[in-house]
């Protein structure tokens, strides 16, 4: 169907060129016949003019400068009248070929609406069959169908742009946590086997503590003693 209403919507658009295309035929077939009109009375003008000038040189042969005169006047005339008739006949050659280029042009859009009448049929019959007044209906709603179409693949495209975007940024993260977890873990068990190191070391400590805390307690028993015997010295 979608294809139907693309089919119809290249028929009308050509049916509209094929309109324009005979309309502006009609114009270049009518500015072609001007044109051969205006060749055809320069041509007649050029012609009575030719004679008066015959006449005029017979009348002025009687003398040679006169001749002569009137010879290069005539040489002048006439390479001037060649040079307007190769200018007439190259506008009429270009005049021609663009007259059958449009005749061209016009059997090809023929051809073509030809070609695709069935779909405007096609159309024509749905238009009795719904809601629609009019082809013209028919394929603004096709338009409109399609712009939303397109909005929509668009906004699916960039939902899952994103999607695929946010899906990355979560590995990225998971990634980096799971690395600052792992350096947790390597520190977490460095400071075990620093506490299990401690652990292992607490008796050796409590003895050297209980071998000071004995020295320190006889030399506190010597230093009394001592005190005392001062004591007894000073009495």
């Amino acid at each position: 169907e979608e294809g139907s209403q693309s089919l119809l919507i290249q028929l009308l658009k050509k049916k509209k060129e094929a309109q324009e295309m005979k309309k502006t035929l009609a114009e270049k077939d009518e500015a072609f016949r001007e044109r051969i009109k205006v060749i055809t009375d320069w041509w007649r003008d050029l012609h009575d003019k030719r004679t008066q000038l015959k006449a005029h040189v017979e009348r002025s042969v009687r003398t040679v400068q006169e001749h002569e005169e009137l010879r290069i006047q005539a040489l002048k005339i006439n390479s001037k009248q060649r040079e307007e008739k190769m200018k007439k006949d190259g506008e009429l050659l270009r005049a021609k070929m663009e007259l059958e280029t449009l005749r061209k042009k016009h059997r090809k859009l023929c051809k073509k609406v030809q070609k695709y009448f069935i779909f405007k049929q096609y159309l024509e019959d749905v238009v009795k069959v719904s809601q629609f007044k009019d082809i013209s209906e028919v394929t603004s709603q096709y338009k409109l169908l399609m712009r939303t179409q397109r909005d929509l693949l668009q906004s699916q495209q960039e939902h899952k742009q994103l999607t695929e975007q946010d899906k990355m940024f979560l590995e990225q993260y998971k990634a980096e946590k799971e690395t600052e977890m792992l350096q947790y873990k390597n520190e977490l068990m460095q400071l075990k086997l620093r506490l299990d190191q401690a652990q292992s070391d607490i008796p050796l400590w409590e003895a050297h503590w209980a071998d000071i805390q004995n020295r320190t307690s006889k030399k506190t028993g010597k230093l009394w003693t001592i005190k005392l015997a001062i004591h007894n010295l000073f009495q």
